[in-house]
């Protein structure tokens, strides 16, 4: 089949999807569904094939993340009813300030709390960012949504441990400790530009909260109840309930209403928020040795197993559940997994859908006609290797396989050059962040769990991790200036 009609016709539907879902309105699933088919049909995969392909893709992201994304989802919302997301919300606020929460948590997010796993910090720390966004104005949706986005990408692709940044690494023999400080060197200034350039668009009027963002319907908190912002408030003649974070119901006269027991208030022997966190930090910490270990090719068994991502949440949410039994009492708990397990039916679709739609792209010769178009030149290698990731990434929607295989194909000229592989892997690294969309597992992620529309997504995600790309180019050239 013409080469240049394959092209076409896979960028004709992924324009189509995408004006679908924003225009139309069509729910994002169906839309998905309806671009998977459409091209395998169209570029003569056949019936068949196209739902043999489309059924392994969903199947495919379900075994690499659906019980990851349960297990953080459930974490989430067993923190959340503990009051530990409010609480380090306050905490975060006190130490960094309005205006440098977003920063800090960006820079977190991408260098000391990356790990290979993207789909995990998302969910779990999602809960987090719905708290901020509020308190940042009216553009703090969206602002929360440029940070997760760029810092979560741009970590995983440019930063050991993350599994892109490894895996260029390995390619062209940069060992790590040389990639980890020159991925330090692109990620920090990457970041915190990203953000601030992001800030000032939305302030001017780039971000519309009525049009970009989708209500989450949550149930008011504790500190919801306390600032007076409930819904409803009780009538003067009624005594007003206060209900503490350990669950304890009084009246404001200090008495136990009709109809609730007495039990002993225990605001004061709240859970230290590190406790509460801990489950969930030690669990990260069993990732990011066992990846360690795996790059250095150290075989521990134990390790191998309670560093496994699947076990290490596992054991997070059953360390999580058993201290929220005493902080805030069995009932509670139970209702929050309740919870976790409605809001993540959707996720679960969405991604694998996503995942469908990925697979019947790379079914067919996609790749290896880009391949064609970008060989190897003398000419700026960087930069070629940059747009031949970019070009990879928009097509197939993997950011590890566009930055692998630019890297691959200019690495043989660029070395005859004399050119270090280290800028190689982070020019690849940076194109392949160029225009996260629809194909995109993350990018349906960050639609789910942050409140924001498509439309909004298409603004935090695709707009804003494009122009980390084009920053992290312009951060390696300058760094070329001194290789």
């Amino acid at each position: 089949m013409n080469e240049w009609y394959t092209l076409g016709v896979v960028g004709l539907v992924i324009v189509g999807v995408v004006f679908a879902i924003v225009r139309f309105r069509i729910n994002p699933v169906i839309a998905l569904a309806v671009g998977a088919a459409a091209i395998g049909l169209l570029t003569g995969l056949g019936p068949v094939d196209t739902v043999t392909t489309m059924t392994r893709g969903f199947g495919d992201v379900m075994m690499e993340a659906g019980l990851l994304i349960a297990w953080g989802v459930l974490i989430g919302a067993m923190l959340n009813e503990m009051g530990a997301i409010t609480r380090l919300v306050d905490g975060l606020l006190r130490m960094f300030g309005k205006r440098g929460v977003p920063y800090a948590l960006g820079l977190s997010f991408a260098t000391y709390l990356q790990t290979i796993f993207v789909d995990v910090m998302i969910v779990i720390a999602a809960p987090l960012a719905r708290r901020i966004a509020p308190r940042l104005g009216r553009n703090g949706t969206g602002i929360m949504g440029v940070v997760f986005a760029v810092s979560l990408e741009t970590g995983i692709v440019l930063m050991v441990p993350g599994f892109a940044a490894v895996s260029l690494a390995g390619l062209l023999g940069v060992p790590l400790g040389v990639m980890l400080i020159g991925g330090l060197v692109v990620v920090v200034p990457t970041v915190i530009l990203t953000i601030m350039l992001m800030t000032i668009a939305f302030r001017l009027g780039f971000w519309n909260p009525e049009k970009d963002e989708k209500a989450i319907v949550e149930e008011p908190t504790d500190e919801d109840a306390a600032d007076g912002s409930a819904d409803t408030a009780p009538s003067a003649s009624s005594p007003r309930i206060d209900r503490t974070r350990t669950g304890t119901v009084r009246t404001a006269l200090g008495g136990v209403p009709h109809g609730y027991t007495a039990v002993v208030e225990r605001t004061e022997r709240e859970q230290p928020l590190l406790l509460l966190f801990a489950p969930m930090l030690t669990a990260l910490l069993l990732i990011a040795a066992q990846a360690v270990l795996t790059v250095l090719a150290i075989e521990v068994p134990a390790m191998l197993f309670i560093g496994n991502p699947v076990i290490a949440l596992l054991f997070a949410v059953i360390a999580t559940g058993m201290i929220g039994r005493r902080a805030v009492g069995t009932q509670r708990i139970e209702k929050s997994l309740v919870k976790g397990f409605q809001d993540g039916g959707q996720i679960f679709v969405l991604t694998g859908v996503g995942g469908s739609l990925a697979a019947v792209i790379s079914e067919g010769d996609l790749g290896a006609i880009l391949q064609g178009y970008f060989q190897a030149t003398t000419f700026a290698p960087l930069l070629v290797v940059w747009v031949m990731a970019a070009v990879l990434h928009i097509a197939v929607g993997s950011v590890t396989l566009s930055a692998i295989t630019a890297a691959g194909v200019i690495a043989p000229v660029a070395t005859s050059l004399g050119l270090d592989p280290l800028l190689i892997a982070l020019a690849a690294g940076a194109g392949a962040l160029f225009c996260v969309h629809v194909t995109s597992n993350t990018f349906w992620l960050l639609q789910s769990f942050l409140g924001q529309s498509v439309r909004g997504a298409l603004k935090t995600v695709t707009v804003g991790v494009s122009l980390a790309s084009v920053i992290a180019l312009a951060m390696t050239l300058v760094l070329a200036v001194f290789l």
